[in-house]
């Protein structure tokens, strides 16, 4: 994929960054393959230098977004309705830790990726800004209705996680034990939690 300059992306490794818009683009060959040095200034992360050689960078119009429509509408159904379409996005894990076409170990490795975010500090806003796409959550939520959706994402990733960890124990045991060893903290402590042995 190659970007242009005024180009709208978000970095698939730091989708926390926001969107980003291309300031400048260089085209150069990194081992015998066509590449890109981008600068970007990000919308939570500033400007940044990147290679397409080492980033997966997308269009930003991948990234999932709130609707910001105002509803005037006071009808009870309708509000019900549009608790019910944030909560499945403020809830939902990305496509990359349960996409069933990425293999085994490519989905383990985004699934405890997630265990990096917390319900306190910047990491809380991070994850809103990752599965909202709005550059302030705050601007739309509270800190106490962050917190609750958080506590209901996390209760999805760890079943995802028990569910992943049968897979590969039937599969590809060896997983596993990579995991535990190249892994962070709070990912080490959820697998034990969820007792995978």
């Amino acid at each position: 994929m190659s970007f242009s300059k005024g180009d709208s992306i978000v970095h698939t490794g730091r989708p926390e960054w926001g969107a980003g818009k291309v300031l400048s683009a260089e085209s150069y060959v990194h081992e015998g393959k066509p590449a890109q040095r981008l600068s970007i200034r990000f919308d939570r992360a500033g400007t940044k230098s990147i290679s397409t050689a080492f980033a997966d960078l997308r269009p930003a119009s991948e990234m999932p977004r709130l609707l910001e429509t105002q509803h005037e509408d006071p009808d009870p159904l309708a509000l019900a309705a549009i608790s019910a379409d944030v909560e499945q996005l403020l809830t939902k894990l990305p496509d990359r830790a349960t996409d069933p076409f990425s293999s085994l170990g490519a989905r383990l490795t985004a699934t405890l990726d997630l265990y990096r975010f917390t319900e306190t500090g910047g990491a809380l806003l991070d994850w809103a800004a990752i599965q909202t796409g709005l550059k302030d959550p705050l601007s739309r939520f509270n800190r106490h209705e962050l917190e609750q959706w958080f506590g209901k994402f996390k209760i999805e990733l760890d079943n995802h996680l028990r569910k992943l960890l049968k897979d590969i124990r039937r599969q590809e045991p060896g997983l596993i034990d990579a995991a535990l060893a190249s892994t962070n903290p709070a990912a080490k402590a959820a697998m034990r939690r969820i007792d995978y042995r």
